[in-house]
């Protein structure tokens, strides 16, 4: 147990590693944990490291899902409903028959059900690696959303055709009436158990005494009790912690407290971090242990079936986002759509944004060795298909994403008002009313209050400036703005360098100096969040 316990330290100190190398070379960094991952396996000490599918779908599966809930913003779920559902149920479902007739058709014996548990393995994308690519360049909230939406539920859907497939080649009968029925029967309970399940959380953290510290673990305990629960009755595990998760997101307000809000977004980040980073890494460790289990197979011929289906796959998405631009078209006739003209760069760029990941592997490997007591037919063979489609579309896609968003010049045509106008007008108009709520309220006491004329007096400074912000907030010219904030960094610098030196004398407790220290840091915080927008 301690040896494993040193490994795994050993293995997150390497992901920091990768990490700082992928911010240095400004490349996402699943690309280079997986390349890091593959050189690994070649060093003895690492070569017997595997990834058990039931850790990666109980242990690493929920919190991740769990955290992608809390990350979206509701709103704009709700606003591209139908094209985050639209790709995450449907599109899904055609990907898999794509992969299904595609790969009956080029591998010799390879059966339709054996293709469409295949196309189930490799049909969703992962969101994690397109996020992290989108971040290192600008491109619309609008988009950034929809793959986040489309993340959360496709998941779910894949793993639904998964599972009829592979009963299916165990069985060796389908019944197509009965698999739709399950499939909705699957997909509706898991999505109430979810919310069952939060309504429970929900209760707990309304009603009872809770503290900072169990508030946070009840978040970390959630997606394990979720996941758990939908999947001891055979429902999807996956929708459970998705609609779990975005009913206790949207009631974060009433949920936590200010403490434990704030606390949360440090333990989670980090948490997600780890939990990430581990995943890719060990993508990469698979390679040897998944190219031992061809045996006796061509390994030629695996690369070529593994690219085959990769292109199938970077074609049939990029397809069905066209497709999808041109039934919007042909619905807005009908109904209210989002956008009924999205043009051909945003389907372009999101098409290409198909990157595999953890949870194609994790299917693969969740193969059983045994069917009917007989090896399981080309079992090795699909994981090695799997593989190379990670490793292809991570690579093949995730380096020349930046490349295709620049080209193309994406702008937000969905955002009326600029990000950065967007918050000088949220100030202003908290200022605004913070003004009329102390005049109403605390008028007669500005006299008698030193420090409350003071806090009158700097809201009327800031809404004064906040007023001209908003006059100017067109204009490139930021100069007023940009060097308010870059000599309030420095001023914060030097507040902790005094509070820093104020902690050598021993009349001041550190406790009281780390209080401060805090505050320092969460207004520094704050101005760096605001630069990031801009």
């Amino acid at each position: 147990m301690q040896n494993l316990i040193i490994e795994y330290v050993v293995l997150i100190m390497i992901i920091l590693g990768l990490v700082m190398i992928a911010n240095k070379l400004r490349v996402a960094y699943p690309i280079i944990l997986v390349a890091g991952g593959l050189l690994l396996s070649f060093v003895s000490h690492f070569s017997n490291i595997t990834i058990n599918p039931d850790m990666v779908f109980f242990i690493f599966l929920p919190p991740l899902l769990y955290d992608a809930a809390w990350q979206v913003s509701w709103k704009e779920f709700w606003r591209w409903r139908r094209i985050i559902t639209s790709f995450a149920f449907p599109i899904v479902i055609i990907t898999s028959c794509v992969v299904a007739f595609a790969s009956s058709a080029i591998i010799p014996g390879f059966t339709l059900a054996l293709g469409f548990l295949l196309g189930g393995i490799v049909s969703p994308p992962d969101a994690v690696s397109a996020t992290a690519i989108m971040r290192q360049v600008k491109v619309p909230r609008s988009l950034v959303s929809i793959i986040e939406g489309e993340s959360l539920l496709n998941d779910a859907s894949s793993l639904i055709v998964f599972r009829f497939a592979l009963a299916a080649v165990i069985t060796g009968q389908f019944h197509f009436g009965e698999a739709v029925a399950n499939f909705f029967l699957v997909i509706v309970m898991g999505i109430l158990i979810g919310l069952a399940v939060g309504f429970i959380f929900y209760a707990i953290h309304r009603w009872l005494p809770t503290t900072t510290s169990i508030e946070i673990v009840l978040t970390l305990v959630a997606p394990y009790c979720m996941y758990y629960a939908a999947e001891y009755f055979h429902f999807s595990g996956v929708l459970a912690v998705v609609s779990g998760g975005l009913l206790l997101s949207n009631k974060r307000q009433t949920l936590l407290n200010y403490r434990s809000r704030i606390a949360s977004v440090n333990v989670w980040t980090n948490v997600a971090f780890v939990l990430n980073g581990l995943v890719f890494l060990l993508i990469g460790l698979e390679l040897p242990e998944i190219t031992r289990q061809l045996g006796d197979g061509s390994l030629t011929k695996a690369i070529g079936y593994g690219i085959a289906i990769s292109l199938i796959l970077i074609v049939a998405r990029l397809l069905c986002a066209f497709g999808a631009v041109y039934f919007t078209r042909f619905m807005s006739h009908f109904i209210t759509v989002a956008d009924p003209n999205p043009g051909f760069k945003t389907p372009l760029v999101f098409g290409w944004s198909g990157m595999r990941g953890v949870v194609s592997l994790a299917a693969a490997l969740s193969i059983p060795i045994l069917s009917n007591g007989q090896p399981f037919p080309y079992r090795n063979l699909i994981l090695f298909i799997t593989f190379i489609v990670i490793l292809m579309t991570l690579v093949l896609q995730g380096l020349t994403l930046p490349w295709l968003i620049k080209k193309v010049k994406l702008e937000d045509r969905y955002d009326d008002i600029p990000i950065q106008k967007q918050e000088i007008i949220i100030q202003k108009k908290i200022a605004q009313y913070s003004l009329q709520f102390l005049e109403e309220k605390y008028g007669n006491d500005w006299s008698k209050n030193e420090r409350l004329d003071n806090l009158h007096s700097k809201l009327q400074i800031d809404l004064k400036l906040l007023s001209s912000e908003i006059e100017n907030a067109d204009n490139s010219e930021e100069g007023p703005r940009a060097e308010h904030q870059r000599v309030y960094l420095e001023l914060l610098d030097h507040q902790r360098k005094l509070l820093n030196k104020m902690n050598h004398h021993k009349e001041f407790d550190e406790e009281v100096i780390r209080k401060y220290l805090a505050l320092v840091d969460i207004e520094e915080f704050k101005l760096r969040a605001k630069l990031l927008n801009q």
